[in-house]
């Protein structure tokens, strides 16, 4: 699409793309905006490139419109700037906010979020294509946008497949429905049973996997079916396996070697068809290298790897994440106006999908108590509200230098136990810290980003 043209809604405006080298933007890239929020209905991905692009209710062609209110006549622009791309305030009525804090000229970073107006946008430095969703979802179940829709896409490639599957990804991101998606499109006709391995006893799990036989010690007054048996021509799904016990570990190998069990208490093998579908929010790799995982059982399990992106890698997945959990449970009626939605995209999920469940119900339930059908931040959960403290204010004040404009002069990180260190003396009070290292707030809250911190754990 020529650069020239407006975006209209379902289009993607489409300029030259860039690749990144180390922490500079190069041809080929594919830099660009991810939409995350707006309440006008605008392109889901905005790419960039050397033209500049600017932003507002009624641009200049070739720029990207917003109709909205809330956003000036000519709000923003955005352009290249040696290996940078560039954000520019243009003495907006209501400002342009970078994660939260109001900016007048900023580098941008991998990640950073852009509010103008109410409308909101995650800025990527490369393979903006993968951001690109193309044709309805492959797997319903899985709610979210492009990349989700890739793994989908993946998982159902190999479902049929004889091979074990390791699903990566942090708690609460998922794992055990696509282990559920992985065996609905298996075609295998048995069951699918699962365990907690980190929630069973250390000294219950193998009779849990395995069973046991009459007498196998004392209290064993009956033979007991064991998980992999009971999913007899199905599936067995062990989450965390990167907790279970090496004695549980070396059972698990022979399975996996020769597809016989041996219960507790039996004196000869038993054939058993099962497919192994495992996950766990630990580095394996790392836990083979400590000696506390088996490299041989790990090799065995990953026949297949699929790691589930954190809900804050994939934010623009939040709008249809909300709207399946107010379906889901009674909410259809219920809206989220712009300052909800700010709120959600601001803050970062530490326990991903399972906790923006927790916090859809709760709001739910206070919206039901008051009856009322608009969720405002009192409806969040405290986390959530404490995290927009200090919520558009600006990035700096005047006696602290000005923001960086090139990724030369981007300042250097302080090491995460600074971080910590910082977070706990100011009690995550990020101004305090901002003010002490004489940079912007911004700034901290990208620190904090890249080492995973949340101001929440220390205050």
């Amino acid at each position: 699409m020529p650069a020239s043209r407006t975006p209209r809604h379902g289009d993607e405006t489409a300029t030259q793309d860039f690749r990144t080298a180390p922490r500079e933007l190069q041809p080929n890239a594919g830099a660009g905006l991810v939409l995350l929020y707006a309440p006008v209905p605008l392109p889901e991905v905005i790419r960039l490139g050397d033209a500049q692009l600017a932003i507002g209710r009624e641009p200049p062609p070739g720029g990207l419109a917003i109709p909205h209110s809330a956003v000036s006549r000519i709000h923003a622009r955005i352009h290249r700037a040696g290996g940078s791309f560039v954000l520019t305030d243009l003495d907006s009525r209501n400002g342009t906010l970078v994660d939260g804090c109001r900016v007048r000229t900023l580098a941008l970073e991998h990640e950073d979020e852009i509010r103008i107006g109410d409308a909101i946008f995650k800025f990527v430095e490369r393979d903006i294509d993968k951001y690109v969703a193309s044709g309805p979802s492959p797997y319903p179940a899985l709610v979210g946008g492009a990349q989700m829709r890739a793994l989908a896409r993946e998982l159902l490639a190999i479902a049929r497949a004889d091979l074990p599957v390791l699903v990566l990804g942090e708690t609460g991101t998922g794992k055990e429905v696509v282990a559920q998606m992985v065996h609905a499109a298996s075609g295998r006709p048995g069951r699918i049973s699962a365990i907690n391995c980190a929630a069973i006893p250390v000294n219950l799990l193998e009779s849990e996997l395995f069973g046991y036989k009459r007498g196998a010690f004392s209290g064993a007054e009956r033979d007991k079916v064991g998980l992999v048996a009971t999913a007899q021509r199905g599936t067995v799904f062990l989450d965390e396996i990167g907790d279970m016990p090496a004695d549980a570990q070396v059972k698990l190998l022979r399975l996996l070697e020769t597809r016989e069990i041996l219960p507790l208490g039996a004196v000869s093998p038993e054939k058993v068809d099962v497919r192994v579908v495992s996950a766990t929010h630990r580095d394996l790799a790392e836990r083979v290298q400590a000696g506390q995982f088996r490299g041989d059982l790990y090799a065995r399990l990953n026949g297949h790897a699929a790691r589930i992106p954190p809900l804050r890698a994939r934010k623009e997945d939040l709008r249809a994440l909300v709207a399946h959990f107010l379906e889901k449970h009674g909410g259809g009626h219920v809206t989220l106006p712009a300052a909800a939605m700010a709120a959600l995209c601001h803050y970062d999920w530490p326990y991903n999908v399972r906790e923006l469940e927790a916090a859809i119900k709760r709001a739910l339930a206070l919206l039901s108590a008051e009856g009322a059908r608009e969720v405002e931040l009192r409806h969040l959960p405290e986390s959530v509200q404490r995290a927009m403290e200090g919520y558009g204010t600006e990035a700096s004040s005047p006696s602290l230098p000005p923001p960086a404009t090139s990724a030369a002069q981007r300042a250097v990180p302080p090491e995460e136990a600074t971080m910590r260190e910082l977070l706990t003396r100011h009690r995550g009070n990020v101004s305090a810290i901002a003010k002490e290292l004489r940079k912007d707030r911004v700034q901290v809250h990208r620190w904090m980003k890249r080492y995973h911190l949340s101001p929440d754990d220390f205050r």
